[in-house]
């Protein structure tokens, strides 16, 4: 029954799996471009043990690899720098988010012997190596999945009307979702909740290790995006309180500014082609003093020529007094 549930998928989008695919041990990288308007973010400071022993994985739509082709960046290596490409074929919903969503929490179907594995977002670049990060936040904190939570809310209701203030979805699915959420016993954040820190996450990243329990979250997770909205920030705190309240288990829901510290968010590619290009701004160095003048008067005494440059010297001083007090003031 797994392998039929795992091929079911597979058959679904239409992903070319190949055995070498399949049989990736211990860690798994994985990165999704959902359209054809995010560059590609080549990882940095990567070790070499880790570019021997972790694939990374990118995760493309066929708007995306046509793109790459005609730009020559794609050849029948499927391969651009660290990423191994894989393309995404009959995809099953017309919401390019929604279908980002299935390798995302999904991903244990798609690649069920791996032990663990990293997702960002294709607008983010990782810049630390993905060996320190699973130390980092899942070894250190005895944790076995982790993601970090939202940068200013944490309370369902209040990013829900934030994602419709927004116009991120129609507002009567959001109603619809929430409402529901409501009747199955969710309720506004508050210190009664504790040590449940938040119930917002910002899901551009998510640190997990396979086993059951994860597996189990994040196919629940996905059973919500499918049946309501693609934000999957509403759902994460109903599904994870209902597990919780079943068996003792906890997420690291760590500080988002210690996300930003292995990822950095770059531009979509089509806000950086309509930007102006960047303007020219000359300085020229400021003027030297006239040394050689000051040096030929040093010394010399310039005449005072009649009352009435004395009485102007008193009436500047006397200005210069005066102003030297309003400014104090």
């Amino acid at each position: 029954m797994r392998s039929l549930l795992r091929l079911r998928y597979l058959v679904l989008l239409g992903i070319h799996a190949s055995p070498r695919c399949m049989l990736d041990p211990h860690h798994c990288f994985i990165y999704y471009s959902p359209g054809n308007y995010d560059l590609i973010q080549q990882p940095r400071n990567i070790s070499e043990e880790a570019k021997r022993n972790v694939p990374f994985y990118m995760f493309i739509d066929e708007e995306t690899e046509a793109y790459m082709k005609n730009r020559s960046m794609l050849d029948s290596s499927k391969r651009v720098g660290l990423w191994r490409i894989i393309v995404i074929h009959n995809v099953p919903y017309s919401d390019a988010r929604r279908n980002g969503k299935v390798p995302k929490l999904l991903l244990h179907r798609i690649f069920p012997n791996i032990r663990y594995s990293i997702w960002i977002d294709g607008k983010l670049q990782l810049v630390v190596d993905p060996y320190q990060i699973l130390e980092r936040f899942l070894w250190r904190q005895n944790a076995n999945f982790a993601i970090s939570r939202h940068y200013r809310r944490f309370d369902v209701f209040v990013e829900a009307e934030a994602n419709k203030a927004a116009g991120k979805y129609d507002n009567s699915s959001i109603d619809a979702q929430v409402d529901f959420y409501r009747t199955e016993g969710l309720t506004p954040y508050s210190e009664a909740k504790l040590p449940i820190i938040s119930d917002v996450p910002e899901g551009c990243v998510l640190i997990k290790e396979h086993i059951p329990i994860t597996n189990l979250f994040t196919c629940l997770w996905f059973n919500e995006v499918d049946r309501f909205t693609s934000r999957d920030q509403l759902s994460f705190g109903m599904v994870r309180d209902k597990i919780m309240a079943k068996v003792d288990w906890h997420i690291n829901m760590f500080l988002d500014c210690e996300r930003r510290n292995f990822v950095i968010q770059a531009y979509h590619r089509d806000l950086l082609e309509h930007m102006p290009p960047p303007v020219a701004v000359i300085r020229h160095p400021p003027a030297l003093p006239n040394i050689i003048t000051r040096e030929r008067n040093q010394g010399k005494k310039i005449p005072r020529h009649g009352k009435d440059r004395r009485s102007g010297s008193r009436h500047l001083h006397k200005a210069s007094a005066g102003n030297r007090e309003s400014n104090f003031f």
